[in-house]
């Protein structure tokens, strides 16, 4: 199905962006840029980003830890440790 006719991008086109991009596409801009086009009218916008969040599945937010798409998973490399997302203050 049709989902842009400015640039005539397919669901399919979509779905296949999101899974072959090495850095997972996560917004319309994102795709577009993926697919070599820009936003025209902007109406497919919505759909756009839902066939990416289906397409990502529980991935659509932020991929977790032993995630298929993260880079760690794919290069085999162990998850680098990260500081906590909040500090306490000191009394």
């Amino acid at each position: 199905m049709i989902v842009c006719s400015c640039n005539v991008l397919s669901d399919h086109d979509v779905r296949n962006a999101v899974t072959a991009a090495s850095d997972l596409p996560r917004n319309p801009k994102q795709i577009y840029g993926c697919l070599g086009c820009s936003a025209e009218c902007g109406r497919c916008a919505r759909t756009l980003k839902t066939i990416i969040d289906e397409a990502l599945g529980a991935c659509a937010k932020e991929c977790c830890d032993g995630c298929p798409h993260t880079r760690q998973a794919a290069n085999d490399e162990p998850a680098q440790e990260t500081a906590p997302a909040f500090a306490l203050a000191a009394c």
